[in-house]
């Protein structure tokens, strides 16, 4: 006891009151007066009391039995006073014990285990317990009696003595004997004439009990029976109990003692603000409070959940105008949430808890709870008492009697729920307030605090200890929108922590929140009134004892109602508790299951209920583990009973399985396909909580045994789990509510799970593979290199997979941390094998598509030798010249104006006869070829069609390029039926047809980009040729699809308008690259760029270089061109690298670039844009990351560009200078001449630039022998030539110098853009998988207004205004070419169809919405149809602004 006592001495007022609690629970006597060890002054713990509620029953006059709850601390009960004076032999504590509970230790005495005669801190204490009758005909006493105990001798504690004996009823003292000559003689004398009853227990007199005069008793103890001594006792505390009663709180009264509540300043103010709070509950109906104060909670809040969940099921006839009819009045009941006024109450609720943080907040949490308990428990007792007693008449009533009082005994049930009014209550209201004010985007106007700080308040709660209502027990729905608030509040104040989330599920009534109150310490609410409703989580901080055993930072524990609870008989289904159940377990990392007892029958419904959640999580990729508690077993220490009892549930799990599995339809046999479950160490028995009958029993010894074990396993089953963060937790909680509410579940929340989940796997795979492309980048550079200097004539695919080997590596190591550590493995791992194959696939084509243009480099250097020896024949005729003229002006060499004017004369007549010998390059136009050349093979087409000049990729229908196939006939009798007047001159194409035509569009344009690109012009110049192969090769595809299962034929025009466009959008590409061609190989352009260079070895001659110094100068001056070329393609690459990293729109997966395009679109609201990204949206991703590749290389010119230029420039000068140095030192040694020089350093150099000995092969250079020379002249030359590198100054520089695969966009396109192109055949979203030719289905994970492809109402012109997802759970039809097919069933379309997966639920993107409205007219226009009829754009529609379609990308993907 004195370490008790020390423990409580040394703990502050919460602690104090935990104790004080438990020791209560566990029937122990309670500290009630503590003197203070130094300065002995008495202290009234009131506070550590303020939590205890006793029940009791007691019989009245009628033999009637009534029942009690109260706060112990206002209960009104007779008061027994025990005490001492000098020594005894009989333990004071003990005799006590056998009147409360002979088989407890409520008072701790001398006789118990651990227990010393000596006392430190315990001498002056008294203690307090109370006895509480069950009603029946063997309880000790028939009223509730509080008993005191005063520690050591009542002589010493005079003022304890005083105070008691004061409030007692009875004052029952110990001593040896009675002696006049005894100094507390005097004080028994004052006792004895006193008119309160007095018991005298004698020690050492050996007599029955004597009543010495009325109300005044004696009893001697020495030598008898102590059951014959308890019993007298209680017979005499029986006849002296007289109406005075004792109340707990009344000790407060007396002035010196000092009041812990009084004296802690924090608690004082909380009770106050308490208490102020509650005085606006006086004189209310309790069954109306919550109406009055908390107006947001109530019906309206009901009436938006039954809204919500008839959203997220509609029926099949459904348009989108009744949905967004739905969203209306749900936004009028948000509406309607935001304009009820905030009480008084509540008001000063939220002032008051935005006002105190730490522990002024926790006190004055706490004491509203227990106030707000205070002033409903009484009504509530009576509104119990009056249920039972009208139910237990309802059932002995007819069935024709029946249904009369059945009606009465709802209305009761209504009463209580109404009368149920807590702390949760009050948290609801709150959300309810941030969920309306977030909904309308405004302020409650007498809201004192903006409503972004209501979540804070939560947030502190749940920190601080106590549990927040996650779902809505009420209404049956979580509160979204604010339970997310509330988690990224504890976030911002946390940090992401890390957390195991433990939950419970069983029947009602089964001991689900004391096991964890007892467990974990916890809060939730436990009475029998008091049974928890909805869901409740409350967080749970590890210790820094155990933390290093875990891999998480808290444990969040998830407390459930009741499954079959009472209180929802005939409101509430089996669809209830199976979405409650699917919810939990889908939320917990581990769920206890609770059983009642061990009877299977008992135990069926919940297992069937259980094991279908189980079935739902594996079939959803979740695989949370189990353990099943099984409560109130009698005889848990009996092995073979307990194997017994496993056996039976092992066998009703396999049966409950294949009953569930039948239901989920699936094939599951046993309970052991459908989790990991073992049956010995995941089930344990639990001994009964009470050992004894309430309300006086002791919890179990073995119950508490029992709970520390479960403890441990749990502890164990936490330590081999990853847990979650609390990120991903909230968006747990969202997608599993988002699917419940669906009613398709499985479907909606794997879909969702897996869409997240392989969000996440496409950009890590776009990490990997530019990891690869980049690896493969560098290499391919070097070899080009070495292929164009001749230093390699084949290309072995061994160096191509040896350079991929390390990056590959590395790649595999990052996929195994990936698919083996994320928090998503047991979803991610139906892609790993995939995703290994794709990379082994990718890294394969890699190399294939490297070698491919490779060995075109190989081809092409072959068939360019002959323009690349022209020019070489130029430039050392030019050399030669310059240095024979020079030689003729050597004696002038000091005469600057003679030589240059003869140097200029020189040079004229040799740039004439280039251009009399060798005719110049002309400029070019691809387009005129294409006209000329379609002229010439469609001579009957009409003059005017090149005047119109349509872009066949912005055409809104192909239905004016087709015609019917002679062979259909007019047996079409569908078409027939169905289309206009209009519609029968011609052809109307189907929108299957529509879509079918535009791939193939989209494909010819994207597979003749690559021919174009293959034909290398920027190396090989421009060939008439080339319009011929295109043109060849459109036609064939044209000619193939129409030979398919089409039943139409292209017009001419089609050809002709797919041809040109093809080309127009080419002709800036083939342009540019032909004028690359054009300044490298077109003589006089040439040889002009090089005039200042011959000049300088002109006068340099005049002046008698040296050999060495002018070949030194010429090698640097043939340096220029290549260093430039490979500082800019190493600046392209590195370039492409950084904005893969620090560029928002492309440092992601596809679908992020998207977000930014959906951005940027809308920020420019161009129509016109916005129908190329929708019609043609590969073409409109190039030109995004050309803009964005541009923007970057402008904004960060001076930052990064121009800086890595130089980095290059340094980095390449470094390595010619080293290049220079070895072949000096190699010929050296090895007495070499000056082709040896050369051919060691072209070496050393062909994988960094394209430069080799017949660069200068017509230069003489027979006569350098000063190879130290030769190296310094490079060496101080070569600073000069880099310092006059024309510098990129954005990305125009790129395009004219480098050939288009080299420049970064062209990098970035080739990685983004080879991914999934294929559109959504209803509303032409496109697949989000970022792999080409993926396996599986086309997925997006939002679907697009319909309307924007042209879809239109059957039989008229009215564009829809459905959303995919929507659709497919209509009853709509819609037509192909083969027929009508049900919106259900869309798939048995075929075709593109099939291949699709729509999701039907609630996804949607507002952004989409907005831009049908923004762009109506521009839409009609475009279709030539109307937004009319049943595809009227929603009035809710219109309210949407571009803000908020901007900021929905940010929240939606």
């Amino acid at each position: 006891m004195d370490v008790q006592m020390a423990v409580f001495h040394c703990a502050d007022g919460f602690m104090k009151q935990l104790m004080v609690t438990k020791l209560s629970q566990c029937q122990y006597a309670l500290p009630l007066l503590v003197p203070d060890p130094f300065t002995q002054q008495i202290e009234f713990p009131l506070w550590t009391f303020k939590q205890i509620n006793k029940s009791w029953k007691m019989r009245n006059s009628n033999n009637e039995t009534i029942s009690k709850n109260q706060p112990i601390y206002k209960a009104e009960t007779p008061m027994v006073c025990f005490f001492r004076f000098g020594s005894v032999s009989s333990s004071k504590s003990q005799l006590m014990n056998s009147l409360i509970n002979e088989k407890h230790n409520t008072f701790f005495h001398r006789n118990c285990p651990g227990s010393s005669r000596t006392r430190v801190l315990m001498d002056g204490v008294v203690e307090i317990a109370w006895f509480c009758p069950s009603g029946k005909n063997t309880d000790k006493f028939t009223d509730c009696v509080a008993f005191c105990n005063l520690h050591g001798d009542a002589g010493d504690h005079e003022k304890q003595l005083q105070i008691l004996t004061e409030m007692a009823s009875v004052n029952v003292v110990l001593l040896p004997g009675l002696d006049r000559n005894d100094k507390h003689a005097a004080i028994i004398q004052n006792l004895f004439t006193n008119t309160k009853r007095l018991i005298c227990l004698f020690t050492e007199d050996k007599s029955t009990v004597i009543e010495m005069k009325k109300g005044k008793f004696r009893i001697g103890m020495k030598d008898r029976n102590q059951s014959d001594v308890s019993e007298e006792l209680r017979r005499a505390i029986n006849d002296c109990l007289s109406p005075s009663t004792f109340r707990l709180e009344d000790l407060s009264k007396h002035s010196d003692i000092r009041v812990d509540e009084e004296d802690n300043e924090d608690c004082r103010r909380g009770r106050d603000a308490a208490q102020q709070m509650m005085s606006l509950l006086e004189d209310k109906d309790l069954t109306e409070i919550k109406k009055s104060f908390l107006p947001c909670q109530g019906k309206l809040w009901h009436q938006w959940s039954q809204k919500n969940k008839e959203l997220h099921r509609p029926q099949g006839d459904e348009t989108e105008m009744d949905i967004s009819r739905k969203q209306t009045e749900m936004n009028k009941i948000r509406q309607q949430q935001h304009e009820c006024d905030i009480s008084d109450f509540m008001e000063h609720i939220i002032k008051a808890m935005n006002s105190n943080t730490g522990n002024k907040m926790i006190f004055y949490v706490k004491w509203l709870r227990i106030i707000l308990d205070e002033h409903t428990s009484a009504d509530l007792s009576a509104l119990h008492h009056k249920y039972n007693k009208k139910w237990s008449a309802v059932v002995k009533l007819k069935e024709n009697q029946f249904k009369a009082e059945q009606t009465e005994l709802e209305r009761i049930s209504e009463d209580l729920q109404a009368a149920s009014f807590g702390l949760e209550h009050i948290m609801r209201e709150i959300g309810q307030i941030y969920e309306s004010c977030s909904s309308v985007k405004k302020n409650k106007k007498d809201l004192q605090f903006h409503f972004s700080s209501l979540p804070n308040l939560a947030a502190e709660m749940m920190i601080s200890g106590f549990p927040l209502e996650l779902m809505d027990g009420d209404a049956a729905h979580v509160p979204v929108i604010w339970i997310s608030a509330v988690l990224d509040a504890i976030i911002q104040k946390l940090g992401d922590q890390r957390v195991f989330v433990l939950s419970v599920l069983g029947i009602q009534s089964s001991g689900k929140s004391t096991m964890l109150n007892a467990m974990f310490g916890l809060q939730f609410a436990v009475s029998a009134g008091r049974c928890t409703r909805g869901a409740f989580m409350q967080l749970v901080k590890v210790s820094d004892e155990i933390k290093p055993r875990m891999t998480f930072d808290y444990i969040l524990v998830v407390d459930t109602e009741g499954l079959r609870a009472l209180e929802l008989a005939g409101r509430s289904t089996r669809h209830h508790d199976n979405e409650l159940a699917t919810f939990v377990v889908g939320l917990g990392n581990l769920t206890l299951i609770n059983i009642l007892g061990e009877n299977p029958s008992e135990m069926q419904d919940i297992l069937q209920i259980v094991v279908q959640a189980f079935l739902r999580m594996k079939k959803v990729r979740l695989n949370p583990s189990c353990v099943f508690v099984h409560q109130n077993v009698s005889d848990v220490t009996a092995e073979e009973k307990n194997m017994e009892g496993r056996r039976r549930l092992q066998e009703k799990l396999d049966e409950m399985t294949k009953l569930a599995a039948k239901e989920e339809v699936c094939d599951e046999e046993c309970f052991s396909d459908v989790i990991r479950f073992d049956i010995e160490s995941d089930v344990k028995y639990f001994a009964q909580l009470w050992e004894g009958s309430p309300p006086m029993a002791p919890p179990n010894p073995n119950y508490c045994e029992n709970i520390q074990e479960l403890k441990k396993m749990i502890m164990s089953h936490a330590s081999k789990s990853h847990g979650m963060m609390l990120t991903d937790l909230k968006v747990r909680i969202k997608d599993l509510w988002e699917a419940l509410l669906n009613e398709r579940f499985v479907f909606s929340f794997r879909n969702s799970l897996e869409i997240s989940a392989y969000r996440k796997l496409e950009t890590e795979y776009s990490k990997w593979t530019w990891s690869l492309r980049s690896a493969m980048m560098e290499t391919e550079s070097k070899l080009h290199n070495q292929l164009e200097n001749e230093a390699m004539h084949k290309i072995e695919e061994t160096n191509l997979q040896r350079a991929l080997k390390t990056p590959n590596e590395e790649v595999k190591k990052s996929m195994s941390r990936f698919f083996e550590e994320d928090k998503d493995k047991d979803i991610l791992i139906q892609w790993k094998t995939s995703f290994h194959i794709k990379i082994k696939d990718l890294q394969e084509n890699i190399i294939r598509e490297t070698k491919r243009k490779l060995n075109e480099v190989l081809q092409q250097r072959d068939l360019k030798k002959k323009i690349d020896a022209q020019r070489t024949l130029h430039e050392n005729t030019l050399f030669e010249k310059s240095k024979e003229l020079a030689l003729q002006f050597k004696d002038k060499a000091n005469d600057e104006q003679t030589l240059k004017k003869e140097f200029d004369l020189f040079w004229k007549q040799y740039v004439n006869r280039i251009i009399s010998h060798t005719p110049p390059i002309q400029n070019i136009d691809a387009l005129r070829d294409v006209k000329l050349l379609l002229i010439d093979v469609y001579e009957s087409a009409p003059v005017d069609h090149w005047r119109q000049n349509r872009d066949i990729f912005s055409v809104s229908s192909f239905s004016d390029y087709v015609q019917l196939k002679k062979s259909s006939g007019t047996v079409r009798h569908v078409t027939n039926t169905i289309r206009s007047v209009k519609e029968k001159l011609g052809y109307v194409l189907s929108q299957e047809d529509e879509t079918q035509i535009r791939s193939l569009v989209t494909d010819v344009f994207q597979q003749t980009n690559k021919m174009i690109k293959s034909f290398n012009i920027s190396k090989m110049g421009y060939n008439i040729s080339f319009i011929q192969q295109l043109t060849d090769y459109i036609k064939a595809r044209v000619i193939e699809h129409e030979q398919g299962p089409v039943k139409y034929v292209f017009k001419n025009e089609f050809f002709m308008d797919l041809v040109y466009s093809i080309f127009n959008s080419a002709n800036k590409m083939i342009t540019d690259q032909h004028q690359i061609f054009k300044e490298v190989n077109d003589p006089v352009i040439y040889v002009e760029k090089k005039r200042e260079e011959y000049y300088s070895i002109f006068k340099k001659y005049c002046h008698g270089a040296t050999s060495a110094a002018i070949f030194g100068e010429i090698i640097c001056q043939k340096l220029k061109e290549p260093i430039e070329q490979s500082v800019y393609k190493k600046t392209a690459r590195d370039l492409a690298g950084e904005m893969r990293t620090n560029c928002e729109s492309l440092n992601g997966n596809r679908s992020n670039m998207e977000k930014h395009i959906l951005k940027t679109l809308a920020e420019e609201e161009d129509f016109g844009k916005y129908m190329n990204y929708i019609k043609t949206p590969r073409d409109h991703f190039k030109g995004f990351i050309r803009d964005e590749v541009s923007w970057y290389i402008t904004d960060k010119l001076s930052v990064s560009v121009l800086p890595k230029i130089k980095e290059n420039i340094e980095l390449l000068q470094q390595k010619i200078m080293k290049a220079a140095h070895a072949s000096t030192e190699h010929v050296q040694e090895n007495s070499g001449d000056v082709d040896l020089w050369l051919k060691r350093f072209t070496q050393h150099l062909s994988g960094e630039l394209i430069f080799s000995e017949k660069d200068l092969s017509g230069v003489k250079h027979d006569d350098v022998d000063d190879f130290n020379l030769l190296e310094d002249v490079i060496r101080q030359e070569l600073p000069a030539i880099v310092l006059n590198l024309p510098l990129i100054s954005d990305i125009e520089t790129f395009d004219a110098k480098l050939d288009f695969k080299f420049r970064p966009d062209e990098l970035l396109i080739d990685h983004f853009c080879q991914c999934c192109w294929v559109q959504c055949p209803f509303c032409s979203a496109i697949c989000t998988n970022t792999i080409e030719n993926h396996d599986g289905d086309h997925n997006v994970p939002f679907h697009r207004v319909d309307g924007i492809n042209g879809w239109n109402s059957l039989l008229t012109k009215n564009l829809c205004t459905d959303i995919c997802t929507n659709l497919v759970t209509s009853d709509k039809i819609f037509i192909t070419s083969d027929g009508f097919f049900p919106c259900k069933k869309y798939r048995s379309a075929g075709g593109v169809y099939a291949k699709w997966s729509i999701t039907p639920d609630c996804s949607e993107l507002p952004y989409w919405k907005w831009f049908v409205q923004r762009f109506q007219k521009d839409l009609e226009k475009h279709y030539k149809k109307q937004f009319e009829g049943q595809g009227k754009i929603p009035d809710e529609w219109r309210k949407l602004t571009k803000q908020d379609a901007i900021e929905c990308l940010n929240t939606f993907i």
